[in-house]
Formats: C-alpha cells, sequence, structure tokens
C-alpha cells in the first residue's frame, strides 16, 4: 500500500485511519525497533502441540506476549521455563494484525543477571587482548611424556578424558590435579591447580570441565584462572564445556579444545596410528636400503668388468705414451717460442734505429733551420706592415690636428673663466676677457661690444 507525503517528503497522515493503515504503520513502528532485549517474569507457559511456547512477560505494571517457535526452542532455551523465573529475553516485536495485539518472537533466553556477566566479561576480554595476553599460542609437542589435566576427579569431564586416553594409547602418563570446577571459590582454585600441574614436570597442562550454564562456567572467566594459565611455564590446552561455550579459559590457552573428548585426542597420540606410521616407514626404510644396496651392486660389477681392474699394466704404458707426447709437443713449442723471440728481437732492433737520438736530432736540427727562415721572413713582413700602418695613422693625425687646422687661418676663442670653446653669442657680456688661440699664439682681449645675428 502507498504513503501520502506532504511537500517536504514526509509522510502526512489522512484525516482518518483504516484500521488497517494503522496496524501497517503500527506494525512498520514497532518492527524498526530491530532486535530488542527486555527482562522481566516470566507468567503463563503454554507449550503447545506443535513444539512452539506461548507465555507471557510481566513486571509490577505491564505485561507483554511471547513466543519461541518450534524451530527456536533447542537454541533459545537452556532450561524449560519455570512460573515465576526471572529472565532477559532477546528477540523481535512482532504486530499480529487479525487480533491487533502484539508479541516478542524470541529466539534467546537468559536467566535475568546473565546480561551484567557478559559485559563484565567482554570488559575483561578488552583488558586482556589489549595486555597482549589472548595473542600467544606456544607449540604443542607432538610427543608428551607426560599430561597434566586439571579436573574435578567427580566430574564427567574426567571420565571423557581417560576413555579417550584407553581408545588411543592405554596407560599413557596423566597426572591429575584435583580441584572443584565451580563454585564460591572456585576460580582461586583452578588457578591454583594450574600452577601445581605446571610445576609437576608435564609437558603440557588440560584444563577441563563438562558443559554447564553461563553461571556454571563462570569460574572460567574470572581473572585468576586466566593470570594462571598466562604464567604457566608450559603450553595449556583449554577444553571447557561444549562447542558452543567460549571461556576467558579458552581465549588465552594455547589451544582450545571443543569438549574434554577433544581435548584428550589433541594431546594423547593414537597409539595404532603411530604403529602403522612406524610400520610404514620401516618398510620404506627397508625398500630403500635394498634399493642402495642393489645399486652398489650393480656399480660394483661393473667396476670389476672394467680394463683398471683387469689389468693395471695398460695405464703405465698410456702414461707412457702420453709423456712422450708431451714431451714431442714441448720440444716444439721451445723451438717455436725461440723463433718468434729472435724474429721479435730483430724487430724490436729495426724500431730501436729508428729511434735512435743521433738520428731524431738530425731530423730536428732540420727542422729548426726550416723554421728559423720562416720566422726572419715573418719578422721582416711585420716591421713593414707596422711601418706602413704607422705611416697612415701619422697621416691621418696629422690632418685632423686643431694645429693644423690653426694654420689654415682658424683660431678658436675661450672666455675667461669658462670651460670650452665659445661657439655662440649667448652669455658673452660687455667687459669679459676672451683668449683667443691662433696657429702661432694666443691674443687676451675685452669685449666692448655685442652684436647678435637676428634669427633667419
Amino acid at each position: 500500500m502507498s504513503e501520502l507525503f506532504d511537500a517536504g517528503g514526509k509522510p502526512s497522515a489522512p484525516r482518518a485511519w483504516t484500521v488497517s493503515q494503522l496496524t501497517l504503520r503500527i506494525r512498520g513502528m514497532l518492527e524498526g525497533l530491530g532486535r530488542v532485549s527486555v527482562e522481566g517474569e516470566v507468567s503463563g507457559v503454554k507449550p503447545a502441540a506443535s513444539g512452539h511456547v506461548y507465555f507471557d512477560l510481566k513486571d509490577l505494571d505491564s505485561k507483554v506476549s511471547c513466543v519461541i517457535w518450534r524451530s527456536q526452542t533447542a537454541t533459545a532455551l537452556r532450561a524449560p521455563l519455570r512460573e515465576g523465573d526471572k529472565v532477559v529475553l532477546h528477540g523481535k516485536l512482532e504486530v499480529y494484525g487479525p487480533r491487533g495485539t502484539y508479541n516478542i518472537v524470541v529466539n534467546r533466553v537468559e536467566a535475568a543477571g546473565i546480561g551484567t556477566l557478559l559485559a563484565q566479561l567482554e570488559k575483561l576480554k578488552a583488558e586482556l587482548r589489549a595486555r597482549g595476553w589472548l595473542d600467544r599460542k606456544r607449540e604443542i609437542p607432538a610427543l608428551l611424556k607426560l599430561v597434566a589435566v586439571v579436573t574435578s576427579r567427580d566430574g564427567a569431564a574426567l571420565q571423557d578424558f581417560l576413555r579417550t586416553r584407553t581408545l588411543r594409547w592405554p596407560l599413557y602418563p596423566v597426572v591429575l590435579a584435583h580441584t572443584p570446577v565451580q563454585g564460591v571459590g572456585a576460580a582461586a582454585n583452578i588457578a591454583a591447580a594450574i600452577a601445581r600441574a605446571g610445576a609437576s614436570g608435564a609437558d603440557v597442562v588440560v584444563v577441563t570441565r563438562g558443559g554447564g550454564s553461563l553461571e556454571d562456567l563462570w569460574a572460567f572467566n574470572e581473572l585468576a584462572v586466566a593470570e594462571a594459565i598466562w604464567n604457566c611455564p608450559v603450553p595449556v590446552v583449554s577444553g571447557v564445556g561444549h562447542e558452543t561455550d567460549t571461556t576467558l579459559c579458552d581465549l588465552v590457552a594455547d589451544l582450545r579444545a571443543h569438549t574434554p573428548t577433544d581435548a584428550a585426542t589433541q594431546v594423547i597420540p593414537d597409539r595404532r596410528e603411530l604403529e602403522d606410521a612406524l610400520e610404514r616407514g620401516e618398510s620404506h626404510l627397508i625398500e630403500a636400503i635394498s634399493s642402495v644396496l642393489e645399486a652398489r651392486a650393480e656399480r660394483l660389477e661393473r667396476a670389476a668388468q672394467s680394463r683398471v681392474l683387469r689389468d693395471a699394466g695398460w695405464i703405465l704404458e698410456d702414461r707412457r705414451e702420453r709423456v712422450a707426447r708431451l714431451g714431442l709437443q714441448l720440444a716444439n713449442a721451445v723451438r717455436a717460442l725461440g723463433e718468434r723471440g729472435v724474429g721479435r728481437l730483430a724487430e724490436l732492433r729495426r724500431r730501436l734505429e729508428r729511434r735512435s737520438p743521433a738520428q731524431q736530432l738530425a731530423q730536428r736540427s732540420a727542422r729548426v733551420g726550416v723554421a728559423e727562415a720562416r720566422l726572419v721572413a715573418a719578422s721582416a713582413r711585420a716591421r713593414e706592415g707596422a711601418a706602413a700602418r704607422l705611416q697612415n695613422l701619422a697621416g691621418r693625425l696629422e690632418a685632423l690636428s686643431p694645429l693644423a687646422v690653426l694654420a689654415r687661418g682658424y683660431s678658436i676663442t675661450f672666455v675667461e673663466g669658462r670651460e670650452g670653446a665659445l661657439r655662440s653669442t649667448e652669455g658673452i657680456s660687455r667687459g669679459a676677457t676672451l683668449r683667443t688661440r691662433m696657429a702661432d699664439g694666443e691674443v687676451r682681449s675685452t669685449v666692448s661690444e655685442v652684436r647678435r645675428t637676428p634669427d633667419r
């Protein structure tokens, strides 16, 4: 069924709900809560012929209907529900439209207070994980000289362990460290038993007990037991409860077994399997030795047929012939080496003559004479060129000399007290002293009048 939405995209309520609409809306809201946990007192337990279990959960002010479906009863209940039990239910809310009622579909039932214990257990797990106690996993030796078992002498766990030992290896060395496994003070007793077992000379310590409720197994969740396992000098195997039970002892131990029987299987070898393995190994060893002996016999047979063992005289004859060949090769090599040496000596002599100091001196003296003549000619040409350039520059300098200009009738006039030649009447006043430079001297005069040429 579609819902109505307002302009903001939120569902808007119609003017009047139909019963079905209201029920669907309530169902959506309740189922939206997801998984819930509710604590209360069991009332009105009604096991149905179909296997379902119906009952109510109540407190002082309210009551809610509950159901455990037949498919969930085996996992949800550790023990039958009884009138007045204080429990914590875990499940989901369900709305039954035809009656307009709701109930809790339960998938797990715990005794009241277990939630607190579980929270305490999780806190302790986090603390030990931070210490690194949950990460150490020591290797269990394959063959143990002695196994120490920490459990109660009166419990079924010890009988299961010994029964498995009898099946796998009768009279395998096992020592018992007796301790109560539940009740007041059980944790301290278990820790002390683990310490005794670790000091007994055993190669491994097995901590075990049968299954039970969380309260029954709680001693194995105590810090004292975890600390004793951590301080144990030899590896520890934990076989506490059933496969679905996980205790702190299991997490700190070096190896976790699912049951006491599984714990015995982990530490006590199967004698028949070892004997079979030894027989197989013996067979393989005998086969390997036989194969090696046959191969050596074949080699010895081939060696007996070899030429060396039948007649050793040919070895000396072969060596003699080889020495003769090598001697001839050596003589040829020495002769060839001598001939190559003589030829190389003659070549070196010729090269030495070509590189004689006297011959090189004569060659270089001739080169010096040629260079001397070339140097004299080059020097003369350089002097002539320099003289011609000097004469040309003197003529150009003479043509540009101010004295030559003055000699042609020109003069240069200076104002007394100023720098530079006079080029204009600008700034010349009456009474100023002038110096006029000519080719043969200088004339000093005084300005009596200044006449300026009009601008054209």
